[in-house]
């Protein structure tokens, strides 16, 4: 396996990349950059392909479309899908060690990173083909696949539109993280995704079944208060979607602190702060992105082989069972639905923030290592990696449990209200920007006092 990663490096290489800039930019114009990206993927998401006449769903209309930011018939229909989905994978064999790779050795992150890039550009041609030969853009509903009005020539040119789109999108995130920009360009095409999903949800001035679909115009145009409605925004929804911001907000400043001296500058005594949101948001956009994938795929099953097929059904039902509700009414129509949503979430939330954990560097292990390098210890405790290792471990893996579980359920129970943008949605709306101001507070620091770039190596 290792020796396939490689050679997915390796063609890695022949693909072309955004490289670093020879003199870092200053920070507004990097910010100015950050803009500029987010603005050019959303031009995106509104263009049509050439050879298709309809656009599908908006990027409000589903999860998968949401957190993925796609939007069928545009040049945006696969999104960031393939990109994320190749992270996972390789995250998940590398965390549950069917890859034997230290993601903190330079070698082997490359090697990983390269992988990553082939493997998502391997996922969007998977994908494109999957919709253009199954006929997802020109088919009516109902009809055969036989009777697809289009010839090969134009399948091939949607496939190859597609597979453009992402290669853009992976050189805007490089673009972003090489330093041109601030942050992840992914992470900001979802904050663009779920606000304009929240948008749409709070003052959408469209009508459907006779009322407004944004709850803030059906009480204004409308005059109906609007505190229930089945799947569609709700005042219910509005109050959960500002209760939740704010225990988000306030999780995201919540801390555990470990006693550590330093014996290097006379056993100076310090606390060395764990978050308590120790595995961020990144097990729910794991979770999230995996349910969405479902959809994808019971999608494309059902264009290749038709919607009665074996495996077009079962991913439907998983989807079916696993999707979040939409909103109150919908959450207790449906029991099994609710208990199996709640129960699936949980149980992804948790695997995925062990395997975040491990990944990320995260571990008592890293965390260990990381002490001792700095010249650190623990009170009372020698310097020894594995006995310090076995105390963290008492920190870390509960802390771990818990905050997994913790993000988990606050999006189950914001879906369970019907808060705008999903509650996954919500999670990682709170933990982008909270991280996107700690990135401008960083680079601020660093451009007041350019003697910490010398220090730090910049």
């Amino acid at each position: 396996m290792p020796g396939v990663l490689e050679a997915l490096a390796e063609i890695s290489k022949y693909i072309p990349a955004v490289e670093k800039p020879a003199r870092r930019p200053s920070l507004p114009t990097r910010l100015m950059w950050t803009g500029i990206v987010v603005l050019l993927y959303l031009i995106m998401s509104e263009i049509p392909m050439i050879g298709v006449k309809t656009a599908g769903p908006t990027a409000s209309a589903a999860l998968s479309y949401l957190l993925l930011g796609m939007n069928l018939g545009t040049l945006m229909t696969l999104g960031i899908g393939p990109i994320v989905t190749a992270g996972i994978v390789l995250e998940v064999l590398v965390g549950g060690g069917l890859i034997e790779m230290d993601l903190t050795k330079p070698r082997d992150r490359k090697i990983f990173m390269g992988a990553q890039r082939t493997l998502a550009l391997v996922f969007a041609a998977l994908e494109a083909a999957a919709y253009a030969f199954g006929c997802r853009f020109w088919l009516q509903p109902g009809a055969g696949i036989g009777a697809c009005p289009v010839g090969l020539d134009v399948k091939i040119l949607v496939i190859i539109q597609l597979v453009i789109a992402t290669l853009v999108l992976m050189w805007f995130d490089e673009l972003v993280r090489n330093g041109w920009g601030i942050g992840s360009a992914l992470s900001m095409f979802i904050v663009a995704n779920v606000l304009k999903g929240m948008f749409w949800q709070l003052a959408a001035p469209v009508k459907y079944k006779g009322e407004y679909y944004g709850w803030l115009t059906q009480v204004l145009f409308n005059k109906d208060p609007a505190i229930l409605r089945l799947g569609m925004p709700d005042m219910i929804g509005f109050l959960a979607t500002i209760s939740i911001i704010m225990i988000l907000i306030y999780l995201q400043l919540m801390r555990v602190y470990i006693p550590v001296t330093s014996p290097r500058y006379g056993s100076i005594k310090t606390r060395i702060p764990l978050n308590f949101i120790y595995v961020t948001n990144i097990p729910i956009l794991f979770v999230a992105i995996t349910v969405s994938d479902l959809q994808i795929l019971a999608n494309i099953a059902a264009s290749i082989s038709g919607p009665d097929s074996i495996w077009a059904k079962i991913f439907a039902y998983m989807y079916v069972y696993m999707r979040p509700p939409r909103g109150l009414l919908d959450s207790v129509q449906d029991p099994v639905h609710l208990a199996t949503f709640i129960t699936s979430w949980l149980a992804l939330g948790l695997l995925f923030g062990f395997i975040w954990v491990e990944v990320a560097g995260l571990s008592p292990r890293h965390q260990a290592e990381n002490i001792i390098k700095s010249g650190m210890e623990l009170p009372g405790i020698r310097r020894n990696v594995k006995l310090l290792e076995r105390i963290l471990a008492r920190y870390i893996y509960p802390l771990t449990v818990i905050s997994s579980l913790i993000v988990t359920g606050i999006a189950i129970l914001a879906d369970f209200f019907g808060a705008y943008g999903s509650g996954s949605g919500l999670v990682l709306l709170v933990g982008i920007i909270y991280s996107f101001y700690q990135s401008l507070v960083y680079e601020r620091t660093l451009e007041m006092y350019p003697a910490l770039q010398r220090i730090l190596g910049r």
